[in-house]
């Protein structure tokens, strides 16, 4: 059985993404691919089918890290109970999973992607700002802050999937 993981954000076309391949990413060059699922979602509909944002498959690519093959879908109430880890890109999106929960018994620990980043988390910078209105910079600092937040992930994984 494998623990799952699934990143969060507003349409599923940019943080969500990068998250979700970076991930993959990490986890394989640790040896734990095969320990571990990850897939994303968006809170809304507005993109489903379509591939990631240009520029987000640009920045990946920038990093080293292939998104050509991303294709954004909805979250879905399901995957709370279907999931180990959900990762909201920000607040908004936390709020968003919990009103999703609505009483249910939800299985999954719900937490902000940048929580596994220390230096975030002791500076209070825990949000993972939307780099669809801005440009190429922005789209590379939003990489790079996944990538911070999925190396403390990954860390995290090791010592708890040994």
């Amino acid at each position: 059985m494998t623990y799952a993981v699934c990143f969060v954000c507003s349409g599923n076309i940019c943080r969500s993404p990068m998250g979700e391949v970076i991930l993959r990413a990490m986890l394989d060059d640790a040896g734990l691919a095969d320990e571990v699922s990850v897939d994303s979602a968006g809170i809304g509909d507005w993109h489903v089918g379509q591939g990631a944002d240009p520029r987000t498959v640009a920045a990946l690519e920038r990093g080293g890290y292939d998104g050509s093959a991303h294709v954004a879908r909805q979250f879905e109430a399901s995957y709370l109970d279907d999931r180990d880890l959900i990762l909201a890109a920000d607040r908004g999106h936390l709020r968003d999973l919990l009103q999703l929960a609505d009483g249910h018994e939800v299985r999954a620990e719900t937490r902000l992607v940048r929580e596994f980043d220390t230096d975030a988390a002791a500076a209070g910078e825990l949000e993972l700002d939307d780099p669809y209105f801005g440009n190429a910079s922005d789209f590379d600092r939003c990489r790079h802050e996944i990538e911070l937040a999925c190396r403390g992930l990954v860390a995290e994984m090791r010592r708890e999937l040994g």
